[in-house]
């Protein structure tokens, strides 16, 4: 018996998805990091060859490892010189924004995701297909195998959005965040950097943050469910 045949459909839903984080959902966050850091002045990504959708280079194997085997994973971050940014803005603020592209670049993909899941909800392909399966007819399972790839898509993107609008370092919610506060409050990060990554591990693997993160992706969705209701009604 094949490997891929001694997966359920579930399983092998879970696999392609972490390869969608992979090959998709990351590089553009880190893609989006690099361009804006470009726009602002600072070229290091671009001549570091991260200036790119190419997801080999924002691979970082030990990361895609963990994602594929444990669920959880990252990317290599984008180098940035914040001495590089136009004198336009201040560096906070350059940090900031550039910190801020990432998520906002998820939630804009995420929103185009939804497009298409609604359109393809509304289509007579997927309808057809509702219909025979309701009647115990259906051939091929290959309508839900897409919509339920539209749904993660979409999840996902909300998903890293939220969690890395979280205001701990590493994640980009602290460089946000640190253009609000002052630099007493980045050298109290800086000193207390060791305590700072436990705080870190602990969140990754506790439940702690999974109701407050879960209730505001919910509440994303629903938004750009709202959002996107002129689809069913155009193509109603």
């Amino acid at each position: 018996m094949s490997l891929l045949g001694s997966l359920s459909q579930a399983e092998l839903m879970g696999y392609l998805v972490r390869l969608i984080i992979i090959f998709l959902i990351l590089p553009i966050h880190e893609f989006a990091h690099a361009w804006t850091a470009y726009k602002l002045g600072d070229d290091t990504a671009k001549y570091q060859g991260r200036l790119t959708l190419n997801p080999i280079a924002h691979l970082d194997p030990i990361g895609a490892i963990c994602l594929m085997i444990g669920g959880f994973g990252w990317a290599k971050p984008v180098p940035i010189d914040p001495t590089r940014f136009t004198r336009k803005r201040s560096m906070r603020f350059g940090v900031a924004i550039t910190a801020l592209a990432g998520p906002l670049s998820n939630l804009i993909v995420a929103f185009l995701g939804m497009i298409g899941l609604r359109v393809f909800r509304c289509s007579d392909y997927y309808n057809s297909y509702l219909e025979q399966f309701i009647a115990g007819e259906a051939i091929s399972n290959a309508p839900d195998i897409i919509y339920s790839m539209l749904y993660a898509f979409v999840t996902i993107n909300i998903g890293l959005a939220i969690f890395n609008l979280v205001p701990i370092p590493p994640l980009d919610g602290s460089k946000i965040l640190s253009y609000f506060t002052s630099a007493n409050v980045d050298r109290w990060f800086i000193r207390n950097e060791q305590i700072v990554r436990i705080v870190f591990l602990i969140l990754l693997v506790t439940p702690i943050l999974h109701g407050p993160l879960n209730f505001v992706e919910g509440k994303v969705f629903d938004l750009f469910t709202l959002l996107t209701n002129w689809i069913p009604a155009l193509m109603g």
